[in-house]
């Protein structure tokens, strides 16, 4: 605290502790004013303006001071200046004297609460940000609710100021004007008698659900004019259709399959879409297929001899595809046809909030569920469509290894493709404008470097594209340090993210707004701003993972067939993902450089798996855990592994996060031995060590003295 908020909590502290110290507040006291009643109201008669000014200045103070009395202030208004001009005098004081409660708390407290709790405020301000406005009228109408403890509140949060004085100026206007209203009765009223009737309080009740009142209202009216221009069907073919099979596709129609909903899903291309056909499923076969490779080179330190470690591309790539068709079956048609979903083949567009047209047909559903996913994103760098270039969804098609491959794109596709084309034998340079995989922290980034020299990938950094061309070799120029580089290359893979499929689905038609990178804005319950259409996965954003996309499919199915009954927020608290590099990179919560640029205090424990046994005996004997956690307690904030089947071993902090498990309730779980899963055990021991009561082991050990 700087010291002109120190200065002002001074005089304040001093202003209040004046005020008890000569007891003051008994002129504030119904009884108090009760006996005053004939001399205040002769001066009121003769100095009308002065009396209504030291009034409005006194309540001023009382309510900025957060000082009991007033409420029988605002029963003094009434008695003293009636009904019309006590009510405007206790209209504009409290909301003055509330301004000032709310200005001298966020100057001196916000700034510290929200560095201090800044992960546990997301949602609030998130929801402030929202529907601060409507909260706060809601509140300010129940009169019940502390006046000073709903000022503190709000100032902490980040409403913004003019919105807190009319809101506030609005909201207390109902309950001022009844109690003005009953100071004017004040001389029926004994002192210790109670203000407020029953009657009264329902009254009060009621004018509080008013506003959620207003607000149903209010969205059944914006439903109404976001669906106007359209004609709804009488009837309709279906409860759901479901655009895109693939992980959110898939889970949204046999979600509501399971509900005994009628569904019907479109697919334009394969089922499982990316993720099954030139995603997940494919790029992990091919991860395994270099990593024995690898093992191959490795055969030495592990006491074998090797004859060859040769690839044979086209094998790798036939054992691509057989995994690819082993996998196919759980995403068929026949299943899904067999568990009670439509499947129809086709290129879908939306015509109205209710029908889709495929293949010249026209379907229609009470509600659609968007999972149309992505696409890699093609750069508009000079030259780029005379060369070879491949993406995350066409490198399948190759049909021979590149002797040098130029990979474009830093990010977790890039670097795990990388990767494996070295282990299998191709020259690699990785283009990573700011370095590799730059959302992870810099210790666990460093790692995966290291890794990469030692395959002999080349990484460079920091450089501007100039343009391909093309001569006897595939070229691409770029500008590093100044001067101008040729790279050349046989085969370019651009993995420079995704970017979401949503052209020509008619989504513009319907009013739906979408970002720049093509994701349809959608509010918590995955609803986008026209009411019957939902989105889930890559073309809902903000995470592209295929876990993420049957995540929130859940959410935007359920809330589309029952969301008249009851909806539910998507809950994105905690989220785990993880990059299959060797080593491998899994994460779940903020990582320290988030917790750094955010703020949040943290204290973070590591333990090196280069001690752990299981990872020594199998030759893996690299990488760390990493835990951040709350200051002096063992909630877990954020978690990283980087080694041997981290993506395996963040499962436990995973679980441990979403249901509220410290790092205690780990340390208590019996782990095998010898296992890579006591490496969680064992970064739990090290948080416990870094703890342990010095002072009570002292006298421990002076017992045992004393023992022997």
């Amino acid at each position: 605290m700087n010291w002109k908020k120190a200065a002002i909590l001074a005089l304040i502290l001093a202003a209040v502790a004046a005020i008890f110290a000569f007891d003051l507040t008994q002129y504030l006291s119904l009884q108090r004013f009760q006996e005053s009643r004939d001399s205040l109201d002769q001066w009121v008669t003769e100095q009308p303006l002065l009396s209504a000014a030291i009034y409005f200045a006194v309540y001023v103070a009382v309510t900025a001071l957060s000082l009991p009395g007033a409420a029988v202030m605002t029963l003094a208004g009434g008695a003293l200046f009636g009904v019309v001009w006590g009510s405007v005098l206790v209209s504009f004081a409290s909301t003055m004297g509330a301004t000032l409660a709310f200005l001298l708390a966020r100057l001196l407290l916000q700034d510290w609460v929200q560095q201090r709790f800044q992960n546990t405020l997301k949602n609030i301000n998130r929801g402030v940000d929202r529907d601060g406005a409507f909260y706060l009228l809601s509140l300010r109408l129940v009169p019940a609710v502390p006046f000073f403890a709903l000022n503190l509140a709000m100032a902490l949060t980040r409403i913004r100021v003019w919105t807190f004085v009319w809101v506030s100026q609005l909201g207390m206007l109902p309950a001022t004007i009844i109690y003005v209203n009953a100071g004017t009765q004040l001389s029926q009223i004994e002192a210790g008698e109670p203000i407020l009737t029953p009657s009264l309080l329902l009254s009060l009740v009621a004018l509080a659900v008013f506003p959620w009142i207003a607000k149903a209202a209010m969205a059944v009216l914006k439903r109404r004019r976001a669906l106007s221009g359209f004609t709804k069907p009488s009837s309709f073919d279906n409860n759901l259709i479901v655009i895109g099979a693939g992980s959110g596709g898939l889970v949204s129609s046999i979600i509501a399959s399971t509900v005994k909903a009628k569904v019907t899903l479109i697919e334009r291309h394969k089922m499982g879409g990316d993720c099954l056909n030139t995603g997940c499923v494919p790029s992990k076969a091919l991860i395994r297929s270099s990593r024995i490779a690898h093992y191959y080179q490795r055969a030495e330190e592990f006491g074998l001899q090797a004859e060859s470690a040769k690839a044979d591309f086209s094998a790798v790539m036939a054992r691509v595809q057989s995994a690819i068709k082993r996998i196919e079956p759980h995403d068929s048609v026949e299943r899904y046809e067999g568990m009670g979903v439509n499947c129809v083949s086709g290129d879908a567009r939306l015509v109205s909030p209710w029908e889709v047209e495929v293949n010249g047909e026209r379907l229609s559903a009470r509600n659609i569920v968007l999972a149309s996913g992505g696409r890699p994103r093609i750069p508009d760098w000079p030259g780029i469509s005379e060369v070879n270039t491949v993406t995350s969804d066409t490198l399948w098609e190759l049909k021979e290894l590149p002797s040098t491959l130029l990979v474009a794109g830093g990010g977790p596709i890039g670097c795990e493709l990388a990767q494996a084309f070295a282990r299998l034998g191709s020259q690699v340079t990785v283009l990573a404008r700011s370095g590799l995989m730059p959302k992870e922290d810099e210790d666990a980034r460093k790692l995966v470097e290291v890794a990469f020299e030692r395959d002999g990938i080349r990484v460079i950094k920091g450089f501007d594209v100039v343009g391909f061309s093309k001569g006897d070799t595939d070229r691409l120029d770029i500008k590093l340090g100044g001067e101008t580089l040729a790279l050349t290359f046989d085969v370019c893979l651009l993995a420079l993210g995704r970017v979401a499929n949503t052209e020509d689905l008619g989504l513009e038609a319907l009013g739906v707004r979408m970002r720049d990178d093509g994701t349809v804005v959608c509010n918590e319950f995955l609803q986008t701003d026209c009411p019957t259409i939902y989105a889930c996965g890559d073309v809902a954003g903000p995470y592209q993972f295929t876990h993420v996309a049957s995540h929130q499919a859940w959410y935007a199915s359920v809330n589309s067939l029952f969301g008249m009954l009851k909806r539910f927020k998507a809950d994105y608290s905690v989220i785990p993902w993880a990059t299959f590099t060797d080593p491998e990179v899994a994460r779940v919560g903020i990582s320290e450089a988030e917790a750094k640029s955010q703020d949040v205090e943290y204290e973070v424990t590591t333990y090196g798996i280069d001690d752990l046994d299981r990872a020594i005996a199998d030759g893996e004997d690299h990488g760390f855990v990493k835990v951040l956690t709350q200051p002096g307690k063992d909630r877990i904030l954020g978690v990283t592994i980087v080694g041997y089947h981290a993506s395996e071993l963040i499962a436990e902090y995973v679980m441990a996060m979403k249901h509220g498990l410290g790092l205690n309730k780990i340390l208590s779980t019996i782990h095998i031995y010898p296992t890579l899963s006591e490496a969680n055990k064992f970064a739990a021991g090290e948080w416990k060590k870094a703890r342990k009561p010095e002072k009570l082991l002292r006298w421990v050990q002076r017992f045992h003295d004393w023992r022997r």
